[in-house]
C-alpha cells in the first residue's frame, strides 16, 4: 500500500485573545495550511519539482520548515544543542536536494515531532525573551521569532499553492 500525506480540515485563527495565544494561533494555521496543501498526494507527488532548475518541492517544504522551526525556536531562542534533521553545513540544500531518504511518512513524523519539541521548548519563555543565534549578529526576541516564523511559513505556504495546483491542479483554502 501506498502511502499518502493525511488530508486535514482548515484551521481557524483566533480572533479575540491576547498576543502569544494570537500568535500561536497564526502560526499553528500555517503549519497545518502546509500540510493540507500537501493532503491526499503520494511521495512521488510530494517530491515534484516545480519548474528546472528549481529543487523546489512539497516535501522539500516540509523538510525546509522542520528544520527553520528548530534554528529559531530550539537551537535559538531555548538554546537546545541539538542536531538538524536535513541541513548541515556540508550539505546546505539538503532539504530540498535529497529527497529520496528518509520516506515521505517519515518526513511528515518528524515534521509532527519538531513541531511538538518546539511548542514545548519554548512554552515558558516570555515573549520578551532574547536570545542569539548562531551564524546572526545581534539580539532577538522570541516574540520576533513567532512573527519570522509567521512570515515564513506564509512566503512557503504561496510556493506550496503553486506546487500543488501544477501537481493536480487542486487549488482552494488549504
Amino acid at each position: 500500500m501506498t502511502w499518502t500525506a493525511p488530508e486535514l480540515e482548515p484551521t481557524r485563527t483566533l480572533r479575540v485573545g491576547g498576543e502569544r495565544p494570537l500568535l500561536q494561533s497564526w502560526l499553528d494555521f500555517h503549519r497545518q495550511t502546509l500540510l493540507g496543501k500537501c493532503g491526499g498526494l503520494d511521495a512521488e507527488q510530494l517530491a515534484t519539482r516545480s519548474v528546472s532548475p528549481s529543487s523546489l518541492s512539497l516535501l522539500g517544504l516540509v523538510r525546509h520548515l522542520t528544520d527553520v522551526e528548530h534554528a529559531w525556536f530550539r537551537q535559538g531562542a531555548a538554546c537546545e544543542d541539538a542536531a538538524f534533521r536535513y541541513w548541515s553545513t556540508a550539505e546546505p540544500d539538503a532539504d530540498f536536494d535529497e529527497l529520496a531518504t528518509p520516506s515521505a511518512e517519515e518526513v511528515f513524523a518528524a515534521f509532527h515531532a519538531e513541531v511538538a519539541a518546539c511548542d514545548a521548548a519554548i512554552a515558558d519563555l516570555p515573549l520578551g525573551h532574547v536570545f542569539q543565534r548562531p551564524g546572526y549578529t545581534g539580539d532577538f526576541t522570541l516574540r520576533w521569532a513567532y512573527v519570522h516564523m509567521i512570515e515564513e511559513y506564509a512566503r512557503h505556504n504561496g510556493h506550496a499553492d503553486l506546487l500543488r495546483e501544477r501537481i493536480d491542479g487542486v487549488t482552494g483554502s488549504f
